[in-house]
């Protein structure tokens, strides 16, 4: 009787949240997040036809889903879709793909300020907002890898 009960402490102790080990600005950002992968992935469709999208990420721009900035915009609100997915329903490979979603971000960005403003007509130096958040969420997901990989589904 005695081990039964240390058993099912044991699950309970088990059974935390990895949900919890993130801060609140992660989880708006993964409900913020999850709704741009599914508009990506409707932009991808509308390419098909005749609507063609505005799209703009991370500095990059088109009104073409088929062209090299529109799929670079697609695919990467798909992969922040896929990630903010992983990180709100907990799963396993999620801190990972969370940390090259953010490393992705992060050199997308600096491609957008430091060598975009040379190939476009004019000088035009713009700094990205995005840094302020991509470089605190890779530092947080450093952070709690080792306990999101401890606590088990």
């Amino acid at each position: 009787m005695n081990e039964k009960i240390n058993n099912s402490f044991e699950e309970f102790e088990n059974n935390k949240r990895r949900r919890k080990l993130l801060p609140w600005w992660i989880k708006v950002f993964c409900w913020i997040f999850m709704l741009f992968g599914v508009m990506a992935f409707v932009c991808l469709i509308l390419g098909f036809t005749d609507i063609k999208p505005a799209l703009a990420f991370y500095g990059f721009e088109s009104n073409e889903p088929f062209s090299l900035n529109g799929m670079l915009v697609i695919t990467l609100g798909i992969l922040k879709g896929v990630t903010a997915f992983s990180l709100w329903f907990e799963k396993d490979f999620a801190i990972k793909l969370g940390k090259i979603d953010a490393i992705i971000g992060i050199i997308i960005c600096g491609v957008s300020m430091l060598i975009l403003p040379f190939l476009n007509d004019g000088f035009n130096i713009q700094i990205r907002l995005e840094l302020a958040f991509l470089i605190p969420f890779l530092l947080k997901l450093n952070r709690i890898e080792k306990e999101w990989e401890r606590i088990t589904k």
